[in-house]
This record gives structure tokens, C-alpha cells and sequence, in this order.
């Protein structure tokens, strides 16, 4: 036995290979052997093999075990992890020893995180099947809105851990979040339901100590053939889910591994996005890689004419994903919101963080074309129903996306044309990026007034026209939501 602060230190041969297993947090009821991957169960102060686990695969994370951080002003060291997979992506839960005892949960998913604790609801949670995505509930006279309802699996684990669900075996997982960034999970796969409560943080903010190097965070490339037309296919990032094959645009999915059976669907009439894949841009500070890129076609309710924008995915190592989309009345940058903003369904405003923002538009979005990578398993055809709100008086933008499990809310803000070219140093072809938002332009001496009248009236009667077929009723930017498909990153349960 040794002592570690108020805790007890338990260390004792694995059954399974005789390596030591270590349990540092008295409320730790399993550990995963690090030699031969046995599942340890302790009872008192005696250990029994109960089955050995998958190992961890390795999804880049800058986290390990044993790194350490500070929450609310209390150290905590990070002593086990979990890797679930749910219906369309995967995310990973690291156990944190708190200094006073008690365990917490760091989630992470794909560069975004959310630090959580036990809660209790003071009822029984309902079931599962009665919390509907989009619907509001109060939890201690809080509102809460329901932001996913999914069913997931545990795929792998290792280090100490509280619990353990049964690997491979699907429970449900519904997270709520209210408008102030509060995220509570109810986990369904024991019983009765395991309860989390927390929000959103940055690692800069935890304070970490003893993350991974940068040599070790650094992608591994995945190389196959493509199953269309046989060329080799490079992939980069650990956690792609599905990329085209450069040499024909086929749409390959890699939900199922690289290793696996792949599908893939052919892509007809390619289009070129205007920032090249790979291209590296600075915004907000910080260097941020153009990885995919995808086409989406619009239609609002009632119209018969369609409308279309891109979005790029940028990946940073540190922050994780962003949008960045680009739509006829200007370019906007957007990210997941943490919390669920005020909204009822079909009203005409909605609040978030103390800012008001009016409903734009209403429609329909689908994935038309796709190239580069995504961490979901994006596929052409996929349509949520998309509601966009531009704040009174700013750039501010939100919007809200619906699909068959989850509703995402996204924020962000328009950036000029002008800054986007700047930021992937393509000022040469600056007026190519140019859009509605494009101020105006400083009149030339040797223009006459009535030209500029006559130019004036012209382009009056083009907005016009454009206002009644361009499908749009409120000039919204087009987003969707953060364009997951549907599938949320807030850093929750998936």
C-alpha cells in the first residue's frame, strides 16, 4: 500500500501476466492492463481477469495518460480512457483523478472538449426513447434542449477506470444542452442511467502538463487503392471517416476502416473549389488546413428554384474543425455551438450568449459534391433541414440543423471577401472571392454622374430580379449547422 494524498495507492500483479496494475482513485472498480490488455476487476483489495480488451487505436489525441491540468482551481491527472464509437462518428472519454477523490470526465471530440462530473437529476431519468431530438426539458428548473439521442458502443479502453461498459454491446447516449454552454449527458448503458454534467473548455485553460510532443501528434499517412478506379488513394488524418480518389472524384467511405470493405459511390461533374485542398490559412491567430471541401444545393419551402454554396473543412491539431463557408451573400466562418440557444420551434428570433438573432431563412440542404477528407462518413444525398438567424445590428450568424437523431446549432460571423484571399495568401485572384459583402468602389474621375445613375438603376433592377429567383428570403449564409451531416462536435458524448 502507499499513500497519495487523501487516496489509497493500490498496487497488485495483473492475473493475467503478473505486470503490475495500479489503481490510484479508490472509486476505480476496473483497470485494462497495459502489457497484456486483460480487463482487471478489483473487489477490496483482491484483482480477477474478466476478458481482455481491444487496444486503443490511436486517434492523435494530444492527451495521454498521466497528463495532469487544473479545473475550478483543483489539480487532476488523467488515468484511463474510453473510446466509443456511435451511428456516424466516434469520440473518446478520459477519466480524471481529482485531488479530492472524486473523478471527472474529459471528453474529446475531434479537437473540441467538454469537462464533466457526476450528477444527479434528483428523479429517475426518463426513458430514453421519450427525450426527442429538438424538444425542451427542465433539469433543477433549468431548460435544457435535447441536442443528440443516439445509439453507441465502447470499442476500447485502457488505464483505471470507474466503470466498464460491456465492449460491443450498443446502449443509448442523449446529451442536452442548455443556452448557456451546459452539456448534460445521460448515459443508458447501466442501470439505473449514469448521469454528467459540465461544459465546454480549452486545453489552454485546464492548464495541461505532460501532453504528447509535437513529433508524436504528427498524422500518419494511410495509403490504399481506390475500389472505382484502382489509383492510389493517400489519406492523412487518423480520424477520417471518408475522401474522393484524386484521380477520379470517386467518394470512398472508411467508416468501416481501411482494412474493411470499402464503398464508393461515383461522383459525376466535378467542381473546383477555389481554395485548394492542403492550402494553410490564418484565422483567429492560428494556422488552420483547407482538408475537404463540399458542394451543397438549397431549396426553401414552397420554391421551385434551388440555390448552392461551398464549405471547406479546416483542420488545426490544437483546436480541432471549423467551416468556412462561402454563399452568394458573403463568407462566414462557423463552428459548433456548445449550448442550445433559445429557440421554439417555428418562432421568428432566437438568443444565444446574450445576442439576439432573426430568423433569415428556412430550407432544405444537400450534400451535392465532395472532395478531400471528413471525420464523418459523408455521403452525397445526405439533407437536413437548415434554419439560418443573423444577428440585429452585427455580423453575427447562427444557425440551426436537423437531421434524423440530432439538431446542431453553429455560430460564427461573416469575414470580408477581401480577408479570406489574404489569409490563404491568394490576393492575386482576390476578385475571385469576391462577394455581396465587397464594399464599394471609390468613383473614377472620368465616370460622369448620369453613368453612375444609369449604373445605379441597373443594378437596382438585377437585385430585384436576383431577390425573386434566387431562392433566398432572407439572405442567410447558408450553413449548415456547422455542416456535420447532422452529427454534432461539441466535445460531449458524440
Amino acid at each position: 500500500m502507499a499513500e497519495s494524498g487523501t487516496q489509497r495507492h493500490y498496487r497488485a500483479p495483473c492475473p493475467g501476466c503478473g505486470a503490475p496494475v495500479e489503481f490510484r482513485s479508490a472509486q476505480s472498480t476496473h483497470a485494462v492492463c497495459s502489457y497484456c490488455h486483460s480487463t482487471v476487476v478489483r473487489s477490496g483489495e483482491v484483482l480477477r481477469r474478466a476478458g481482455r480488451m481491444a487496444e486503443v487505436f490511436d486517434d492523435h489525441s494530444p492527451l495521454r495518460l498521466m497528463a495532469s491540468g487544473r479545473f475550478e482551481g483543483q489539480p487532476f491527472t488523467l488515468i484511463g480512457r474510453l473510446q466509443y464509437k456511435g451511428d456516424e462518428g466516434g469520440w473518446t472519454e478520459w477519466i480524471a483523478w481529482l485531488q479530492d477523490g472524486s473523478t471527472a470526465t474529459l471528453s474529446e471530440d475531434n479537437g473540441a472538449y467538454v469537462f464533466m462530473r457526476p450528477a444527479a437529476l434528483g428523479r429517475e431519468p426518463p426513458d430514453a426513447a421519450r427525450l426527442r431530438v429538438g424538444a425542451t426539458t427542465a433539469v433543477d428548473g433549468k431548460p435544457f434542449s435535447v441536442a443528440a439521442n443516439l445509439r453507441a458502443q465502447l470499442v476500447a479502453a485502457e488505464g483505471e477506470l470507474p466503470r466498464l461498459p460491456p465492449p460491443g454491446q450498443p446502449f443509448q447516449v442523449v446529451e442536452l444542452r442548455s443556452g448557456d454552454g451546459e452539456v448534460l449527458a445521460i448515459d443508458y448503458g447501466s442501470s439505473p442511467p449514469q448521469v454528467q454534467r459540465g461544459r465546454a473548455v480549452r486545453l489552454e485553460d485546464l492548464q495541461m502538463q505532460g501532453l504528447k510532443d509535437e513529433s508524436a501528434r504528427e498524422e500518419k499517412g494511410r495509403q490504399f487503392n481506390c475500389p472505382h478506379c484502382g489509383a492510389p488513394v493517400q489519406v492523412q488524418l487518423a480520424t477520417t471517416k471518408s475522401c474522393t480518389c484524386p484521380a477520379c472524384n470517386s467518394l470512398i467511405d472508411l467508416s468501416a476502416g481501411v482494412g474493411g470493405e470499402l464503398r464508393h459511390a461515383v461522383q459525376h461533374e466535378p467542381v473546383a473549389p477555389l481554395i485548394p485542398l492542403g492550402s494553410v490559412g490564418q484565422f483567429e491567430g492560428a494556422s488552420w488546413q483547407a482538408v475537404g471541401f463540399q458542394h451543397r444545393m438549397g431549396r426553401e419551402p414552397g420554391d421551385d428554384e434551388e440555390f448552392g454554396w461551398d464549405e471547406y473543412l479546416l483542420y488545426n491539431a490544437r483546436r480541432g474543425f471549423v467551416f468556412l463557408v462561402d454563399a452568394s451573400d458573403g463568407w462566414s466562418l462557423v463552428r459548433p455551438a456548445t449550448g442550445a440557444p433559445q429557440y421554439k420551434n417555428g418562432a421568428q428570433t432566437a438568443s444565444y450568449l446574450g445576442t439576439q438573432y432573426r430568423l433569415a431563412s428556412t430550407y432544405t440542404a444537400e450534400t451535392d459534391y465532395v472532395l478531400g477528407e471528413f471525420y464523418w462518413p459523408v455521403e452525397r444525398g445526405q439533407k437536413t433541414s437548415n434554419a439560418d438567424f443573423a444577428a440585429t445590428g452585427g455580423r453575427g450568424l447562427l444557425s440551426r440543423e436537423q437531421s434524423r437523431g440530432e439538431v446542431t446549432w453553429s455560430h460564427g460571423e461573416r469575414i470580408d471577401s477581401s480577408a479570406v484571399a489574404q489569409a490563404f495568401r491568394l490576393g492575386d485572384k482576390a476578385a475571385l472571392f469576391r462577394r455581396q459583402d465587397a464594399g464599394p468602389v471609390a468613383g473614377n474621375p472620368g465616370i460622369g454622374c448620369s453613368t453612375l445613375i444609369l449604373a445605379a438603376v441597373v443594378l437596382l433592377v438585377l437585385l430585384v430580379l436576383m431577390s425573386n429567383c434566387a431562392g433566398s428570403s432572407g439572405g442567410g449564409y447558408r450553413s449548415s449547422g456547422g455542416s456535420f451531416g447532422g452529427y454534432t462536435s461539441g466535445g460531449g458524448h458524440k
